[in-house]
């Protein structure tokens, strides 16, 4: 395939530079703002996409943000690129504060407990707790061992609900802001963009025309 890396990467180093990229989170985010600009589409249907992109990273389906920016971003007719791209949003540096203004939101909204210094300690194992609980229910219906639904029940009501109840409101706000921010920086980016192209078109146009004076000149 035209697109396949020549150096097949083991998964340890997939892992570590989706937690560590090379050049550093901010080059990373420089590139994504980069990327963002030059999108061809007007820029109300990019910042769509970059709403689409935002509002799912406020969701705990890890694992699955990238297909529901998709979808989102089509029926919002937003760039679908630029929703792929906005779900960084949701990375390694801020995936804990999301998931704690999210937890917060959903308990104080479902009138539960909620201790964010509790939660963040044990927010990694209760999701490890229930890819294990799913896991090995997975396994015991072809082994016949007995099943056990307690920290898939103990993640939905104390992790899961809150999370997705409480992300709404937050990832509302956050995405509408990137928003608001985004149109008018994208539109001033094509703008200098269409200028930089118009003013170099003029320069090979110009210097065109200076190449058949001279060579007219030649000719006499």
């Amino acid at each position: 395939m035209v697109f396949r890396r020549r150096d097949k990467r083991p998964i340890w180093k997939i892992v570590a530079e989706f937690f560590f990229p090379r050049g550093g989170w901010w080059r990373a985010a420089q590139y994504v703002r980069h990327r963002l600009h030059r999108l061809p589409d007007p820029p109300h249907k990019i910042a769509r996409g970059i709403w689409a992109g935002v509002f799912v990273a406020f969701t705990p389906f890890y694992g699955l943000h990238f297909v529901i920016s998709i979808i989102l971003a089509r029926l919002m007719h937003g760039n679908i690129v630029a929703a792929l791209l906005a779900t960084f949003f949701g990375n390694p540096l801020t995936y804990i504060p999301i998931a704690l203004v999210s937890l917060g939101t959903g308990h104080w909204l479902l009138g539960t407990e909620f201790d964010p210094e509790r939660t963040e300690r044990s927010l990694a194992s209760k999701f490890t707790d229930a890819w294990a609980d799913l896991w090995h229910n997975i396994s015991a219906i072809f082994t016949g061992a007995p099943q056990n639904w307690s920290n898939l029940s103990a993640f939905h009501d104390e992790v899961f609900l809150p999370y997705l109840i409480g992300g709404i409101i937050p990832g509302i706000i956050a995405a509408s802001v990137c928003y608001y921010l985004a149109v008018p920086v994208i539109l001033a980016y094509q703008n200098r963009r269409r200028g930089l192209l118009k003013d170099k078109l003029e320069s090979i146009k110009r210097k065109r025309a200076e190449s058949k004076a001279r060579d007219s000149t030649t000719g006499e």
